[in-house]
């Protein structure tokens, strides 16, 4: 036990230090067009979506719906393509491919910890997880810097070797997808070990330092550009409110992430949104508001950003809708959305 925790006292220190003197990656695009306020923007949330066979079944009439909807211009999904136990193969990652290759929108795929992080396990298959994110990364990202559905251009941290981590500017928004995701960030041990390997804590403390690159380099833009809010994407639900009594153990990977969202929301001022899936149940709040235990959780006391909303979206067994979310001119909440039900 003192091993294990003097192991994660390291790593987590280890992630501060790297995420504190983490770089933002070089400007590449921003996205093409470059809308201006007022233009109007409406996309489409999804994640973990498909689980089971009858999501899979029926997750080309969900893209199908959504493509119909006119309002909709471009889509982004969460992460967990799949469930956590199921197999981690090639050919479920071209399947699912071929489905979200039919999007008419632009696509832009947020890594989930079920198609990479979790395959250790024996009913994923016992891959090693590292190998799967290699497929993963060759499967869905084909071409770094633009999206999958309806190629469009995007900022991608490719050139690190992150090409999962995009940013992109729409009507005023500067928007991030960065890859985070549950199990810890994927620092919960695999099958046979009690604490993460060192090739394992190694890919977690490259990812997390560009996560928080990607952060502070969507701000950035939002400064830059007096952008009227800043939007997040990402699996990993660090605020679950399902957790009736969260330990620190199963999440202090996730503290310099959380940390940096809270120092940039902060300085910013202007309204930052939060989309994450992970725990599956829809919820819509401000988990770094002042009085928010998160906050004394991650040893933020002193840095609550009430202007952080978190939105999560439906996914799993209660995976029934998309999140519609439209940019609006309306300063103080330029976001607003709602779950529209699938019909089949």
């Amino acid at each position: 036990m003192l091993r294990h925790r003097w192991a994660a006292a390291v790593t987590a220190t280890a992630l501060c230090l790297l995420a504190a003197g983490a770089a933002g990656p070089a400007e590449a695009h921003d996205g093409r067009p470059d809308h201006h306020l007022g233009k109007g923007f409406t996309f489409a949330v999804i994640g973990d979506i498909p689980y089971g066979q009858a999501e899979i079944d029926h997750f080309p009439a969900n893209i199908r719906q959504i493509n119909a909807d006119r309002d909709v211009q471009w889509v982004s999904h969460l992460g967990d393509i799949k469930n956590g136990s199921s197999v981690c193969s090639d050919e479920y990652f071209d399947l699912i491919k071929s489905d979200v290759d039919v999007f008419e929108d632009p696509f832009v795929y947020t890594i989930g910890d079920n198609e990479w992080t979790d395959c250790h396990r024996p009913n994923n298959g016992g891959y090693n997880p590292l190998e799967r994110l290699d497929a993963v990364r060759d499967v869905f990202f084909p071409r770094p810097g633009y999206t999958l559905g309806k190629p469009t251009r995007v900022t991608s941290d490719a050139v690190a070797g992150y090409p999962e981590n995009v940013r992109y500017v729409r009507d005023g928004v500067s928007f991030a997808a960065v890859h985070i995701v549950g199990s810890n960030n994927s620092l919960a041990p695999w099958t046979g070990n009690t604490t993460a390997t060192p090739e394992q804590t190694v890919e977690v403390l490259g990812r997390t330092a560009d996560a928080v690159s990607e952060i502070h380099a969507a701000f950035a833009k939002g400064h830059r550009r007096d952008n009227r809010a800043v939007v997040l994407m990402t699996q990993a639900d660090m605020f679950d409110p399902t957790a009736t009594d969260p330990k620190f153990g199963d999440y202090y990977a996730f503290q310099p992430i959380v940390a940096a969202i809270a120092r940039e929301s902060r300085a910013y001022g202007g309204p930052v949104y939060l989309f994450n899936g992970d725990s599956h149940l829809y919820n819509a709040d401000r988990p770094l508001a002042p009085g928010s235990p998160w906050l004394d959780f991650y040893g933020l006391t002193s840095s609550s950003a009430p202007n952080l909303q978190r939105i999560t979206v439906d996914g799993s067994d209660n995976a029934n809708d998309y999140l519609k979310v439209t940019v609006t001119n309306n300063r103080r909440e330029p976001l607003r959305w709602t779950r529209i039900a699938y019909t089949s």
